[in-house]
């Protein structure tokens, strides 16, 4: 969050705008560096996690193809695990809109990391039941926004930290998995099963490592 706030200028009045965001988990972190934060959220069940957990921040109803806000009213747009999910040019479109000229935007993704034997013993356990994982990670955020004509080239940084889990644990984070929510029934049973197996093979506490990605880009638009 340190590196985060230094490249987008977070400061007591400015303005972020945090896109598609859930229940808060970014939205919570924005809050503290005393910019005034505005959360767009399409769901009514996200948004109302996300007001009481983060009662600081402005909840408004929006996607991110239509954000619900005046031209030029926004110094920074975050977007975190999301924009994969996004009709592209026309999110970029309206982040540029809404954002005042040289405002940046910053895209986030939290994900399991492909460097570690135990994520790489449970993706394959994984693919064996059918989920398509972490596609995003094929999305060429860089390419994305250096061909846009309204942001320049992104800077990126990396970071990498840790959950430590105990096999129970780690079914419980398994569990959350969209993916894995879905299963039903006896396939559900003995996969959370492998899990728990997996979990029963570490030292416990064990590491679940994760690599954050960030790119910021400056909007181009004059």
């Amino acid at each position: 969050m340190a590196w985060l706030a230094e490249r987008l200028e977070l400061r007591p009045g400015r303005v972020v705008v945090d896109v598609a965001a859930g229940t808060g988990k970014l939205t919570r972190l924005l809050v503290p560096t005393g910019v005034r934060v505005v959360a767009v959220e399409p769901l009514a069940e996200m948004r109302a996690q996300l007001e009481r957990a983060v009662p600081e921040a402005e909840a408004l109803e929006g996607a991110a193809e239509a954000l619900p806000l005046a031209d030029s009213s926004a110094d920074a747009v975050t977007v975190a695990a999301a924009f994969h999910w996004f009709r592209r040019d026309e999110a970029l479109a309206e982040f540029a809109r809404v954002l005042r000229p040289g405002g940046r935007l910053a895209i986030v993704y939290n994900l399991r990391d492909p460097a570690s034997e135990l994520q790489q013993e449970l993706s394959s356990m994984l693919e064996r039941h059918g989920a398509e994982l972490v596609w995003m990670r094929r999305i060429d955020t860089v390419a994305i926004l250096e061909e846009s004509p309204l942001f320049g080239s992104p800077e990126h940084a990396e970071f990498r930290h840790e959950q430590r889990f105990d096999p129970d644990g780690l079914v419980e984070r398994v569990s959350s998995i969209s993916y894995v929510a879905l299963l039903e029934g006896r396939e559900r049973e003995e996969f959370l099963a492998q899990v728990r197996e997996l979990g029963e093979r570490q030292a416990s506490p064990f590491a679940f490592p994760y690599v954050t990605q960030i790119w910021v880009s400056r909007c181009a638009r004059r």
